[in-house]
């Protein structure tokens, strides 16, 4: 999803000072559009994101911060617009690419990674928080979004009594009865 996410907003890692960074992004006009399009959603209204950066032994980058945004669904009920809102808190560990692979291959015998998001490479020499706020919106979108006086009511038919799925059977069960025509 990085590959084509419009949300770019580069850190280099050099630049992090020692005592950490702190950086407020926000998507403009382009960028929403562009994250409606990738997220399949009817519209992205806003969309910010607040994060620090703090540098760690062994050039690792610990990325905390807070992900909010509004956005345009279809009610899976009523096929209604509807917005939602979007709260994602983030904490990723981010590590030179050397040091991703070096993990990979000391993963423990039953192959299971440890518990937590794994870390994120470093890719050249940048963090793209706008990538890191964009994931964040999209794991906070609901897939079976639902207005909150949306009730689903179920059209109910009466069945015609010939017309049910074991009228077939009824009719052989009654062509079958000793003295019927089907002796």
């Amino acid at each position: 999803m990085s590959g084509d996410n419009p949300w770019r907003a580069p850190v280099v890692v050099m630049h992090i000072p020692a005592n950490g960074l702190h950086r407020e992004i926000e998507a403009n006009e382009a960028e929403r559009a562009g994250l409606a399009v990738l997220g399949q959603l009817n519209d992205v209204t806003s969309a910010k994101a607040s994060f620090d950066l703090t540098p760690l032994s062994g050039s690792r980058i610990h990325v905390t911060g807070r992900v909010r945004a509004s956005i345009g669904q279809t009610c899976v009920v009523s096929l209604e617009p509807m917005q939602s809102t979007i709260d994602e808190t983030v904490d990723l560990m981010f590590l030179p690419p050397e040091q991703i692979r070096e993990l990979s291959e000391t993963v423990d015998d039953d192959g299971e990674p440890a518990p937590g998001d794994p870390p994120e490479a470093i890719d050249r020499g940048v963090i793209d928080l706008g990538r890191v706020a964009a994931d964040a919106l999209f794991l906070g979108v609901d897939p079976y979004p639902r207005k909150p006086d949306a009730v689903f009511e179920a059209i109910v038919e009466a069945d015609e009594p010939d017309e049910h799925p074991f009228a077939a059977l009824s009719a052989l069960k009654t062509s079958a009865k000793p003295g019927s025509k089907g002796d």
